[in-house]
């Protein structure tokens, strides 16, 4: 009898209320519907940190790529006649001088002639190289320019993607036959 009840009670809750009542769906092992949690968005994967040595190996990348320097420096050249070495490094030399010209603008750190006296502006030993007859303090108010010294006013290296390994220089190549 107590099914009939159930049944015309459910019937009828159903029909005018849209439910089930609580205890009828308790009594046969029915679980009301609770509101289901939204589901959560996945956790963003962390943007990989670039380290200060990735604009390096990319720069060492485009050299390889454009002018194949590091195969150069890696190979025995004992072998070779000068003739031969110095047709190689002419072409090497075009191909990076072309690649480093096209990512970096490079300066003088101090703009003079060579070999003329130059009055030092600073006693930052990053910027100035002190030669010779340096004095005990460290400071010296000029002496002669033997090297202008390079400053990068502007670099402009290709963006690095996520998925880029930056530790790859040159991937290898292979010829499927």
């Amino acid at each position: 009898m107590q099914r009939l009840t159930f049944a015309i009670r459910a019937f009828f809750a159903i029909l005018f209320s849209g439910k089930l009542p609580a205890d009828i769906a308790q009594a046969y092992g029915f679980v009301p519907n609770k509101p289901q949690a939204t589901p959560k968005a996945p956790a963003a994967k962390p943007v990989p940190q670039l380290k200060p040595s990735d604009g390096a190996l990319q720069m060492l990348a485009i050299l390889q790529r454009d002018s194949r320097l590091i195969d150069f420096l890696m190979e025995d050249i004992s072998p070779y006649s000068d003739d031969q070495v110095g047709t190689a490094v002419r072409s090497i030399h075009d191909q990076c001088r072309d690649a480093l010209e096209r990512y970096v603008h490079l300066g003088p750190v101090i703009d003079g002639v060579e070999g003329t006296f130059t009055k030092i502006d600073t006693n930052d030993p990053n910027t100035v190289k002190l030669l010779g007859n340096v004095p005990a303090t460290g400071k010296a108010p000029g002496g002669l320019l033997r090297h202008k010294g390079w400053r990068a006013d502007k670099v402009e290296l290709p963006q690095l993607s996520a998925s880029q390994n930056s530790t790859i220089i040159a991937p290898a190549e292979i010829e499927v036959e």
